[in-house]
């Protein structure tokens, strides 16, 4: 059994200067905090013992992402503890019952970030826990301020010499929700007190930068941790980045030492888009697997992104390469919009239904409604976590990472990115523009039905190619991604619809088969078919304000 819950802290250690002459990260003292805000009194709670190991893989993709694995034994909360990083000083904590073995809810939504890599011991920390209440005059708990005195050692590649700190972490009372107020209050004391925020985002991180620290001062022959090191010595071989940081590849190093003052190339833009998305994608599959409301939408727009950017950048990305993996892309997309076009149908047809007055919701409308979205909820479920459950989708997310390692650019990557983007945008444009003539051309019926779709979701492809280049073209294609997404939405409207009257029929069809009254869900039907004829007519005007002249001269600018 897994219990969440959400943690709001901040951490602070002592300055250089209040660390004293040894150079000992130790504190000052914690200053008083009664008066901090609402603070009326400072509650001690005694001294906890918590003895924790840390679980990364070998090579500390959980750290890279800001995310900690613990096994703690010790105070109230003993147990397997995952936090993911959520905002500034917030993160969503898991805790599990203690065993010997990672939990395996949490062992599956690491699976994104660890995939086949085994998770290992990397540092073990020994703390004396000082805890304290902030209590409001009312008696309610308002935060609980922690001074930790930590010895660690680092257990992985090689056990570690120890390395020693203190340090105050404030963290607020659950129920507290986001109190940056107190926060700031009792911040504003600890400052005046000779703290500082804490340069790591988590104990770990710190952990492993204390006993980086305290070897190169045994190997200089130092007193141990905390000892500063000679003047002019070297720096230790092989020190490893800073963690959460990974290293340049060695094709970056090479083109920075060669083009130091190089400009925004069209690769920087593209590929930073890239790595966004498949940033998100890894991000968003806890999300998703924790049924996060609005995590399946935002996983499938990210595989999208991901694959226009391939198709609109073909200039700058070998297709050649990219292709099969654009391939894998549409599967996840078509396995993550079983579910998601089940939520948006459930919510318009819902929508729909309450507008309707309550004497003509004749019959069981509404449990019909319910009981067919979620027969169709279960199965659609099934088919996300199948899929991100298969071997098939951890090899995209590593053919992903092997893209960005070594992308397969072409000869316009290096050109500066403001005409290749702009080029690459209007190109796609152009593509629309077909589409919408072909769409506005079509009588009314299946196939325009059909022909509308195709240019939504050419508008889409315009949309995420004007995303892409923002970062060279600036606001014309702020302004450029905006337009299109005002022709995306009166084009997805009438999608939306032509899906909702292909539901309703089945609805109606089921009502009737069971002796139900089917009006409303006729209703319904019509309603739909005459606000997608609506959309329809707004069409021709819109687009022709849309494909101005002057709109495509301001990208072109």
């Amino acid at each position: 059994m897994v219990d969440t819950k959400q943690e709001i802290e901040r951490k602070y250690e002592a300055t250089a200067e209040e660390a004293g002459p040894s150079g000992r990260p130790d504190l000052p003292g914690l200053p008083e905090l009664t008066g901090a805000g609402p603070v009326a009194t400072v509650v001690s709670r005694g001294v906890a013992t918590l003895e924790a190991t840390y679980y990364d893989t070998p090579g500390r993709r959980l750290l890279a992402d800001g995310i900690t694995l613990r096994h703690r034994t010790g105070g109230d909360d003993e147990g397997w503890h995952l936090k993911l990083p959520v905002g500034p000083d917030t993160r969503e904590e898991l805790r599990a019952p203690l065993g010997d073995e990672v939990p395996a809810e949490m062992a599956t939504l690491l699976r994104s970030r660890v995939r086949h890599d085994p998770l290992r011991p990397l540092a073990h920390l020994h703390t004396e826990r000082d805890r304290k209440d902030l209590v409001d005059a009312d008696g309610t708990v308002l935060a609980e301020v922690s001074v930790d005195r930590v010895t660690a050692r680092r257990l992985a590649p090689e056990e570690s010499e120890p390395a020693r700190w203190t340090e105050v972490e404030v963290e607020l009372a659950e129920g507290r929700g986001h109190d940056l107020r107190l926060l700031d209050a009792v911040e504003a004391r600890l400052r005046d007190g000779g703290l500082h925020r804490a340069d790591t985002p988590s104990k770990l991180a710190k952990a492993l930068v204390e006993t980086e620290k305290a070897a190169v001062a045994v190997e200089r022959g130092g007193g141990g941790p905390g000892t500063p090191a000679k003047p002019g010595a070297p720096a230790k071989p092989g020190t490893p980045a800073k963690p959460g940081k990974p290293a340049k590849t060695a094709r970056q190093v090479a083109q920075a030492a060669s083009e130091p003052s190089r400009p925004l190339g069209a690769d920087d833009v593209v590929l930073d888009y890239m790595r966004r998305q498949i940033d998100a994608l890894v991000r968003l599959d806890p999300a998703v697997r924790g049924d996060v409301p609005d995590a399946v939408h935002r996983m499938r727009v990210a595989t999208r992104r991901l694959r226009s950017a391939f198709r609109s950048y073909r200039k700058v990305l070998d297709r050649s390469v990219t292709d099969p993996t654009g391939d894998e892309l549409k599967w996840l997309a078509g396995e993550l919009g079983v579910e998601r076009d089940r939520e948006v149908l459930t919510e318009r047809l819902q929508g729909r239904l309450a507008e309707l007055l309550e004497e003509l919701r004749r019959g069981p409308v509404r449990e019909r409604l319910h009981h067919w979205s979620h027969g169709r909820r279960d199965g659609a479920r099934a088919t996300v976590l199948g899929a991100l459950d298969s071997e098939r989708y951890l090899t995209l997310l590593d053919t992903l990472d092997a893209l960005m390692a070594d992308p397969p650019l072409r000869r316009d990557a290096a050109k500066p990115a403001a005409p290749v983007v702009a080029k690459a945008v209007l190109r796609d444009y152009e593509r629309l523009a077909g589409r919408m003539a072909t769409a506005l051309e079509t009588p009314p019926g299946p196939d325009r039905d059909i022909a509308i779709h195709q240019a939504r979701k050419a508008a889409k492809r315009v949309r995420y190619a004007a995303e892409t280049a923002r970062p060279a073209l600036g606001k014309s294609a702020k302004r450029f991604a905006r337009r299109m997404r005002a022709v995306q939405d009166v084009l997805g409207d009438h999608q939306d619809s032509v899906v909702a009257r292909e539901a309703l029929r089945q609805l109606a069809t089921q009502a009737h088969v069971a002796g139900e009254s089917d009006f409303a869900f006729g209703l319904l039907y019509g309603r739909e078919e005459a606000r997608a004829a609506a959309r329809e007519r707004e069409l021709p005007d819109l687009w022709a304000e849309i494909s101005r002249k002057k709109h495509r001269a301001d990208l072109e600018a």
